[in-house]
């Protein structure tokens, strides 16, 4: 089974209020700016959702391997 690596960078410039959400896998490049507080927060939702689904899914991975 292929597993593709992404990475996520979320930036934030407080002086500006600029938020800048960027998501890669070396082949292709998603890249969303806003300054709307309305979308911050939904950025800042989906972010934490992500983390919590990666680290749910290496720990699973991790019980799978060592079984």
């Amino acid at each position: 089974c292929y597993q593709r690596q992404v990475r996520v960078v979320l930036k934030y410039r407080h002086c500006d209020g600029n938020l800048c959400i960027k998501v890669t896998d070396d082949v292709a490049c998603l890249l969303y700016r806003t300054d709307q507080a309305q979308d911050v927060k939904k950025i800042e939702k989906f972010h934490s959702q992500l983390m919590r689904l990666m680290v749910a899914k290496e720990s699973r991975s991790a019980a799978m391997e060592t079984d």
